[in-house]
């Protein structure tokens, strides 16, 4: 089974066995916050071609002007609903609809903003951004609790940068050299794994 035929057939999948977690979501945020279900950002995607990432949102509507685009530990900005869906990783639920337009893969880098990118080693870039980024992957895993690791550094935004940047990018270059159709089913499995005993 080719990759796409895989990404297609699990996000359709996906999205109607969730469709009733979809509306139990949208209707908690709907009621817990002013503002619309979906959160949208502009991510870089395969071959460097940006594109807007759906999310449920987690954070309020309003944003202080200057505000970070890395979330810390217990951010003010998130909401009570948000906190829930960040904690069991339901926000990104909707990036199954990415799948199924070509954006997105259910494996694979996970895409930046484009101020990250900008700082991608010129190598590190061609090779992560040669495939369609994914909803999961190694650093994904590797990281689960990134949001705490930056609430205990000193600086978050240097942290991110200078420490959780960097090994993101190895593991995803690796990922992308080493890439198979076992070895996303492994990812996969690793990922449902880790979300089920967070």
């Amino acid at each position: 089974m080719s990759k796409r035929l895989f990404d297609l057939a699990g996000a359709a999948l996906g999205l109607l066995l969730c469709a009733p977690l979809f509306a139990l979501a949208a209707l908690a945020i709907k009621l817990d916050s002013p503002g619309p279900v979906f959160f949208r950002q502009v991510r870089v995607g395969r071959h460097g071609r940006p594109f807007r990432i759906h999310k449920f949102r987690s954070m309020r509507a309003r944003q202080p002007a200057g505000a970070r685009p890395i979330t810390v530990g217990g951010d003010p900005r998130i909401t009570r609903v948000g906190g829930v869906l960040r904690r069991w990783k339901l926000d990104e639920l909707p990036q199954l609809i990415d799948v199924l337009a070509g954006s997105m893969s259910l494996v694979g880098p996970r895409p930046e903003v484009p101020e990250y990118v900008a700082l991608y080693p010129e190598d590190l870039r061609r090779v992560v951004l040669s495939v369609r980024p994914g909803i999961t992957d190694p650093a994904s895993i590797r990281f689960r609790d990134e949001n705490a690791l930056l609430a205990g550094a000193a600086d978050p935004e240097a942290c991110y940068r200078e420490r959780i940047l960097p090994e993101k990018l190895r593991l995803q270059a690796e990922y992308v050299r080493g890439r198979s159709f076992a070895g996303d089913l492994r990812i996969l499995f690793q990922t449902f794994a880790k979300i089920a005993t967070a």
